[in-house]
């Protein structure tokens, strides 16, 4: 029997090496990581996605998108065929986002956020407050991999503005009951994950290790 193959995109501006404690049996599956590129003048996130599927070389593959990840491989299901799509710490249509998300699209909010100083990481620490946030920013200087203004832009009016209004309920849903971005509030069924916050593709990867396999086997 051929190994399936499952393929991984990264959350916003993420490299793929946020995957590096996810493991699967290599004897049942063959795993491919997804990069962020960046995105042509003024296209949309259609596009984007039939671009990026171009490198995807198997027939009926498993998608698995964390974040904005999980907006794009949702896109990319549009225009190939596949297997099974799962997401991770995202949502399945724009109904789950949090009410900021939804205020910020009505009022254009999100043009005013400050995209220089989110590349400049190093500045960042300079104002960061606490243990805490220190961790964080380093875990976001290790993985931060996009910091080409021009994407950030893009990724972020294209998260805002997903036209997506209905739920795909052949879409799997994996979220922590702690994600701080997208409040488990507002999501509509999915895999709960006691614990687990908006990264816990990096902290949870022992539960997701473990539930994976199955997740993706499941008839």
């Amino acid at each position: 029997m051929s190994k399936i193959p499952v393929y991984f995109m990264p959350g916003l501006a993420a490299s793929s090496s946020i995957f590096e404690r996810i493991k699967l049996d290599e004897d049942v599956f063959d795993m491919y990581l997804l990069e962020w590129e960046i995105p042509n003048t003024k296209e949309s996130l259609s596009d984007y996605a039939l671009r990026i599927s171009e490198k995807i070389q198997h027939e009926n593959p498993v998608l698995i998108g964390v974040s904005f990840g999980g907006i794009l491989v949702q896109e990319i299901s549009k225009h190939i065929k596949t297997r099974k799509v799962i997401i991770i710490s995202s949502v399945r249509s724009n109904l789950e986002f949090p009410r900021r998300m939804k205020i910020g699209k009505r009022t254009k909010a999100y043009k005013l956020i400050p995209m220089q100083l989110i590349l400049n990481i190093e500045k960042l620490a300079k104002f960061s407050f606490g243990e805490k946030v220190n961790k964080r920013i380093k875990l976001y200087e290790k993985f931060l991999s996009v910091r080409d203004l021009g994407y950030l832009q893009w990724a972020v009016e294209s998260v805002i503005l997903w036209d997506r209004d209905k739920i795909d309920e052949n879409v799997i849903h994996i979220h922590g009951d702690q994600d701080e971005v997208f409040p488990i509030k507002y999501i509509d069924k999915c895999i709960l994950v006691k614990g687990g916050t908006h990264i816990m593709i990096l902290n949870k990867y022992k539960w997701l290790n473990e539930n994976l396999p199955s997740i993706i086997l499941e008839d």
